[in-house]
């Protein structure tokens, strides 16, 4: 039994239950606050860790105020996106795991900021976008074949996401400034953390995964070869999603098949 497993039947009863419904209800009250009363949350609630330091313990939990975009239309859409991934987190690990998984981040980003002040005297403001971001990059492990709509047109799966991600975040911790290249590594290295200890209690070793990825990929390419519909926009088949639904264009000019999600949206061909 892991040090984890150990500690969720010692502990389990005390994790919070839906714990992305009080994240979300953190960032509105940091939003609000932050159009109510202008510099407040900066001069009181923000990771300063010189701040801390000096008895201003309180900054430790009230930096997780901080919205994570202060556009309100992309405010509500991100808000929606990270409750949905980490209530499927939640219900696929459990809510102790999920509970050690973000709060772990979270204290990591925290110590982070001390430490970083401690040695070089200067006081770098973190946030919790790369804690949030190490969430999608778990979601992306979990479920790298789920397809989302990218700018609410182009489908577009979990994996090939987390991929752009990773070059986004070697852009940042190239360009960046010395508090973005530890926030980049913080949340990092709390995802490699625990799913390095996954992936060893599963016994897979590299050469395993990449036999099986090339196992998945051969299978795949054989219901590929015996399927009998075929949406002409996303190139998906029945063998991707057996609950898809296909459909000809009758405004089509030629016999052109779509799924249920580009019936009504494609170009139509003339």
């Amino acid at each position: 039994m892991s040090l984890l497993d150990k500690m969720e039947r010692k502990f389990g009863r005390y994790a919070i239950q839906d714990l992305m419904k009080y994240i979300i209800i953190l960032y509105v009250v940091g939003m609000i606050l932050r159009y109510a009363t202008p510099g407040v949350y900066e001069a009181w609630f923000m990771l300063d860790a010189s701040k801390i330091l000096q008895g201003q313990v309180w900054r430790i939990f009230t930096f997780l105020l901080q919205s994570p975009n202060n556009n309100l239309l992309f405010f509500i859409i991100t808000l929606y996106f990270y409750y949905m991934i980490g209530s499927v987190l939640e219900r696929t690990w459990g809510s102790f795991r999920f509970n050690v998984y973000y709060f772990t981040g979270v204290l990591c980003t925290v110590l982070a900021a001390i430490l970083t002040y401690l040695i070089t005297g200067r006081v770098y403001y973190l946030d919790t976008t790369f804690v949030n971001a190490s969430l999608f990059l778990a979601f992306a492990f979990e479920y790298p074949d789920m397809e989302v709509l990218l700018m609410f047109i182009i489908p577009i799966k979990m994996k090939w996401m987390a991929y752009l991600s990773m070059v986004v975040y070697a852009v940042d911790f190239i360009q960046g400034n010395m508090g973005t290249r530890i926030a980049i590594l913080v949340s990092l290295l709390n995802f490699v953390l625990y799913f390095s200890s996954i992936i060893k209690r599963k016994g897979y070793s590299p050469k395993q995964m990449h036999r099986k990825m090339t196992y998945n990929k051969s299978v795949k390419q054989a219901r590929r070869a015996n399927t009998h519909h075929k949406c002409a926009v996303c190139g998906r088949t029945e063998a991707d999603d057996e609950n898809l639904e296909f459909r000809y264009c009758s405004r089509c000019n030629g016999n052109y098949e779509y799924c249920q999600d580009h019936l009504f949206t494609h170009q139509h061909i003339k």
